[in-house]
């Protein structure tokens, strides 16, 4: 049979262009999504109200999850993949790069400040909040700025930026400070809670996060000066670009789309499980400025 060119070529265009483009030039984490129909979510247990566990289910709930879940969706699309499996894998502040590197978690959305330190080993999505790291005390207390801190016992989250600030500050400044690191922020302030320390140094919006689920809200306050503010970025594989931009993609989408505005709302000015209760953290200049001008790099984590 003899073939005509013309209607050869245009066989060949027709196919290439019923087959996404996208198919043959998978690689990394697509690719690993793609093979294997499941992408693996790395969340966090208490983070409050970022990404953590409400109640017997197991399943994550918060602001980053619900961004995370935006990745997903546009990933199903992305691949054609309609009935791709979601799995949850708990990380901690420790284990959260580590699980991201080794390919066990292929991306983590909690709250997770982007540095330069981290940008080392992982790659960072565009930001998605901005904190000031501040202190958790009693309303009442008398330990109200760093400067009060001397001598006494102050509680952070280990492997946190925070712990490292805190930690430099008492060596700089000669505070004598006892800094105590927790396992994680509900430990933490049980600690402050407890009566073990007078003070919780952490991302003011996860402090607005342990107030809302404490005894007592009422009985605490955020204060104290920022020692440094920092954006909160979701963790992928480095180098891996392709991956990267998907998921930078599904969020610029969610920030246009105006959809980042309810889901805000819903966990800052809403009530959240486990209690009911409304954290009233309304969005700050900082983050309305990052959702119309979103970048990748890290904040100053100098003091402010």
């Amino acid at each position: 049979m003899r073939i005509v060119p013309h209607l050869l070529g245009a066989a060949i265009t027709a196919a290439l262009i019923s087959t996404p483009v996208f198919a043959a030039e998978l690689t990394g984490t697509l690719k690993k999504i793609k093979e294997s129909g499941t992408i693996t979510l790395g969340h966090r247990d208490a983070s409050i109200p970022f990404s953590y566990i409400a109640d017997a289910s197991g399943v994550p709930v918060g602001y980053s999850h619900d961004i995370q879940l935006k990745i997903v969706e546009a990933i199903k699309k992305d691949l054609d993949m309609p009935d791709l499996k979601v799995k949850y894998n708990l990380v901690t502040s420790q284990t959260r790069i580590p699980l991201v590197q080794n390919g066990t978690v292929d991306v983590e959305c909690g709250s997770t400040t982007n540095n330069v330190e981290r940008q080392q080993q992982v790659d960072f999505s565009i930001g998605i909040f901005e904190v000031g790291t501040r202190l958790l005390s009693k309303k009442d207390s008398s330990y109200k700025d760093f400067d009060d801190l001397k001598g006494k016992n102050v509680v952070t989250t280990a492997g946190t930026t925070s712990e490292r600030i805190l930690k430099a500050m008492n060596a700089d400044k000669q505070m004598g400070m006892n800094v105590i690191s927790a396992k994680d922020h509900g430990e933490s302030f049980q600690m402050l809670e407890s009566g073990r320390a007078v003070a919780f140094m952490m991302d003011d919006a996860l402090l607005a996060g342990e107030m809302a689920k404490a005894k007592k809200p009422d009985d605490w306050a955020v204060t104290g000066t920022a020692q440094s503010y920092e954006i909160y970025g979701c963790m992928v594989r480095k180098g891996d670009a392709p991956f990267k931009k998907a998921v930078d993609d599904a969020i610029v989408a969610t920030y246009k789309s105006g959809e980042i505005n309810a889901i805000y709302s819903k966990w800052f000015m809403s009530k959240v499980p486990p209690k009911g209760l409304n954290l009233n953290f309304p969005m700050s200049d900082k983050l309305k400025e990052l959702i119309q001008n979103p970048t990748d790099k890290a904040a100053d984590d100098k003091k402010a």
